[in-house]
């Protein structure tokens, strides 16, 4: 079995966690001329025994995941981070996915990338913001990488296939599970024009920790990150805070100061994000990066 195999075979495995995980991915980097990973080396690297120890053996020789990783080479492109259509930009971050489930177009892996994140809530603001500042970005061949949740996601999302440009949607979720349910047919949508993206295996549902795991993906995937609305400690200010430490550009879109929506952008303006009123000012991030 090849590395590449025991990557996906691990990623699918429920014996081993995300620090498991990683914990194997940094012996490899150590070790850049290891051909083989055995069982016996991974429960090594992970200093496994007794009751820990038998249940990764178990599982892990077991016909039931090594149907689940058929069932996923099946149903979606499989990316290991040794591959070479792995996203280069996503490959240079802290803590990057080890292995990526696709649906889709893989070019759009390495375009350059906005990535447009902001409240649930679907507001009369938010769609103003993603009428007046996209328009410039797409057609400029810029794509659009957001999280397929209710509200700002979903908006940049449908913008981008209303105007027939390139979108990665980053869910939280396996390739064959629609979240939120009223967004199963734009899902389906982007994995036929644009990408669908998951770190998650097949029938692997929505939980509370998958969304900070998808956020950081959305931040390593882009160039520049924009924000439209966010409350103050919103899953929104986490995603540009992720994008700031990968040394991502953060744009923000002011607000009223009386609105809970926009108080999370204008807290990012007065840190440092820069402030953005016309897609041309998104345009000139890129340029200068």
């Amino acid at each position: 079995m090849t590395i590449r195999d025991v990557l996906i075979k691990l990623r699918l495995c429920s014996e081993i966690t995300y620090i498991g995980e990683n914990k194997i991915f940094d012996w490899l980097q150590q070790n850049p001329d290891c051909q083989e990973l055995p069982l016996s080396l991974i429960i090594s690297i992970l200093k496994l025994n007794g009751e820990k120890r038998a249940k990764l053996i178990k599982s892990f020789n077991s016909s039931s995941l090594q149907n689940e990783v058929s069932a996923n080479k099946l149903n979606s492109v499989v990316v290991t981070i040794i591959d070479r259509d792995y996203p280069f930009r996503l490959k240079e971050c802290y803590r990057p996915p080890i292995v990526l489930f696709m649906r889709g177009n893989l070019k759009l892996l390495n375009q350059q990338s906005l990535a447009v994140v902001g409240a649930r809530q679907r507001t009369g603001y938010s769609i103003e913001a993603i009428r007046l500042l996209l328009p410039d970005v797409v057609r400029n061949n810029k794509v659009i990488v957001s999280g397929l949740a209710a509200g700002v996601d979903t908006l940049a999302h449908q913008f981008s296939i209303a105007n027939q440009a390139d979108t990665i949607a980053v869910i939280g979720t396996g390739l064959d599970i629609y979240y939120p349910k009223n967004n199963k047919n734009l899902q389906m949508e982007i994995a036929q024009k644009g990408l669908l993206i998951s770190e998650y295996g097949l029938r692997t549902g929505p939980r509370r920790n998958h969304f900070p795991e998808r956020n950081r993906i959305i931040a390593g995937l882009c160039e520049c990150l924009l924000v439209t609305e966010a409350k103050h400690h919103s899953g929104s200010l986490i995603t540009a805070n992720l994008a700031l430490q990968e040394n991502r550009t953060v744009l923000a879109v002011p607000g009223a100061i009386s609105s809970p929506l926009s108080l999370g952008c204008n807290e990012l303006i007065v840190a440092g994000a820069t402030p953005v009123i016309n897609g041309q000012q998104i345009l000139d991030e890129f340029y200068e990066n």
